[in-house]
């Protein structure tokens, strides 16, 4: 599902999964930022992640929009989780001396949603009890 930003933005339970991309523009960026926190608020989401995988480098401009999103959210109460942080990306936040206070990271989106203690459906059925 992509939201109005064209951005993608998809919610699983009271999680929301979405996720940036390089050319990301001042207008997009704002109207993200608008959905992500209008969808925060109104639907009572407990966790967010942002997938940054598609990043290929980080300009400071992106990386702004990154610590925003994440500061925006946690001050709605949400959870604020980025994954799949490419080394690049990683060494130029550093270099900007940009730190994303308060935000997990993951590896990739689905030790994310471990992180947020969502399992796939076929490992809670396997978790279940039996009937006997």
């Amino acid at each position: 599902m992509t939201g109005s930003t064209g951005l993608p933005l998809l919610r699983l339970g009271d999680i929301l999964l979405g996720g940036l991309l390089s050319d990301l523009d001042d207008a997009t960026a704002l109207r993200f930022t608008d959905e992500l926190t209008t969808r925060i608020s109104e639907e009572r989401i407990r966790g967010v992640i942002i997938d940054i995988s598609r990043l290929e480098v980080i300009d400071s401009f992106v990386a702004r929009v990154l610590m925003q999103l994440a500061h925006t959210g946690r001050l709605l109460g949400a959870r604020m989780i980025v994954a799949g942080m490419r080394p690049a990306v990683a060494i130029t936040l550093s270099e900007l001396g940009l730190q994303l206070t308060g935000v997990q990271t993951a590896l990739n989106p689905e030790q994310a949603m471990e992180l947020l203690g969502w399992r796939r459906p076929t490992e809670a059925a396997e978790e279940a009890p039996h009937a006997s």
